[in-house]
């Protein structure tokens, strides 16, 4: 007899832990919020470090995003010194000179960026007869750089010097937007490199 209530009894408890159990998530089920229940390492989720376009207390004009010093550099920007100007090409024409050594490894990807980022205009082959090209009716027809064919700044296209392009691929030129957030220097004059193989073929 006793062995039996303690059987019902531990039944009863087990019984009543689940129901309760039960009630308890179906209850928490129902509460219209948005909270995630208990987490771990909560600063992990919560950054301390203040967003950029919050206010901040900690400076005088009450912004996180401050504006740099003068005449500092971001880590891993390379400065170029030549204007946007007729004088800016010229100065860059005259004495740049492309850094790389050529190499079958740096002409590959010199075509590689060159048919992402100027095939779509110049063409695969340098001859201008690019897709966008070909369906754009009334833009400035692109470089052509081929024999005999003059640059609308001067000069014939097979003859342009590294200088005088890489400074076209950073600022652009007419209807070619400025490709210096899109290439890095050293995959500019990747391009630079395939653009004078380009030049020789024509």
């Amino acid at each position: 007899m006793k062995g039996s209530m303690l059987a019902m009894n531990k039944k009863n408890i087990v019984f009543s832990a689940a129901i309760a159990l039960a009630s308890v998530a179906l209850l928490s089920a129902c509460r219209n919020n948005k909270s995630t229940g208990l987490e771990y390492a909560r600063n992990m989720y919560d950054p301390i470090a203040y967003n950029q376009d919050q206010p901040n207390k900690n400076f005088a004009n009450g912004a996180t995003s401050q504006t740099p010093p003068a005449n500092t550099t971001p880590v891993g920007f390379v400065r170029f010194e030549y204007a946007n100007t007729p004088e800016g090409l010229a100065a860059a024409s005259a004495s740049l000179v492309n850094p790389l050594d050529t190499s079958e490894t740096n002409l590959a990807q010199g075509k590689h960026y060159y048919e992402v980022f100027c095939g779509n205009c110049h063409g695969a082959k340098g001859d201008g007869q690019g897709p966008i090209t070909l369906l754009e009716k009334g833009i400035t027809a692109p470089a052509f750089y081929g024999e005999g064919r003059e640059s609308s700044r001067g000069g014939l296209m097979s003859e342009l010097p590294a200088g005088r392009i890489y400074h076209t691929i950073y600022y652009g030129y007419n209807a070619m937007g400025p490709h210096n957030s899109l290439l890095t220097p050293d995959e500019r004059w990747k391009v630079v490199m395939y653009v004078q193989q380009l030049q020789k073929t024509k």
